[in-house]
């Protein structure tokens, strides 16, 4: 038995996040059939982590497991011969039977991007959400800081969610302007289901003046996820970079 950690990137534009679905194309699913057209079994993948439908991901982890022999330089390029345009292998490594992708993840960092002009930009449809109201990004910055540290995120985690311990540490947000494009990185020990996206839909609301400035503290203390922002929609998110202890 060799197993196996794949690095992925992908566009999720067309698919329902990575988890395998009934009735819907998943990255997962993808996966799993370029895996079997090579291997000529349906092996089990387990990932770093579950991601919305439409979110993208510039690195997410996954680990293969198998009995065939192949090694991983051609299991790299025989994926990428077989996957959909959309997805691509970054790497494939060998590593301990027993590494987890999900279980031995000690951190990961996502990204949200906003086109913030007036006109929308073809090139980033589903790829960044167009927000045509100027943005103060240094203000955004600002308000971020009171995300860092460890906290009870309830008030930012979806109402059917069903995990009972919300305390998270986030190690870094940051909120950065580069031309049209404002960028908010949120990097964390773990993260809940639809966290960062209310966080940034929090910080837009306390752009606009939904939200009175300074008082995310208080919305963290609440648990309340009424008293939070609109939840940012999935296609301005990605899945940035997973840790892992070496």
């Amino acid at each position: 038995m060799k197993n196996e950690l794949l690095t992925l990137c992908f566009d999720g534009t067309n698919y329902h996040g990575w988890q395998v679905q009934p009735n819907a194309v998943t990255v997962q699913s993808r996966l799993q059939d370029a895996a079997e057209r090579i291997l000529g079994e349906r092996v089990p993948i387990t990932g770093c982590s579950r991601t919305d439908a439409h979110v993208h991901a510039d690195m997410f982890c996954c680990n293969l497991r198998t009995h065939k022999e192949v090694s991983p330089e051609k299991l790299h390029t025989a994926l990428n011969a077989v996957l959909p345009r959309d997805i691509a292998v970054l790497s494939v490594r060998e590593v301990p039977l027993d590494f987890h992708a999900r279980y031995d993840c000690t951190g990961k960092s996502y990204r949200y991007l906003i086109l913030n002009r007036a006109v929308r930009d073809p090139f980033l449809e589903n790829r960044a959400l167009h927000y045509p109201w100027t943005l103060d990004a240094e203000a955004l910055h600002a308000q971020a800081q009171s995300f860092l540290g460890t906290h009870d995120f309830s008030a930012f985690c979806a109402s059917k969610s069903d995990v009972e311990d919300k305390v998270r540490e986030i190690r870094e947000c940051t909120v950065t302007r580069n031309g049209n494009l404002v960028e908010i990185r949120v990097t964390g020990d773990g993260f809940l289901y639809n966290m960062v996206r209310i966080m940034v839909g929090t910080l837009l609301d306390v752009q606009c003046g939904k939200i009175a400035v300074g008082s995310i503290p208080q919305i963290l203390s609440s648990c309340d996820r009424t008293r939070a922002g609109v939840t940012a929609p999935a296609h301005g998110l990605y899945l940035h970079k997973v840790y892992y202890e070496e």
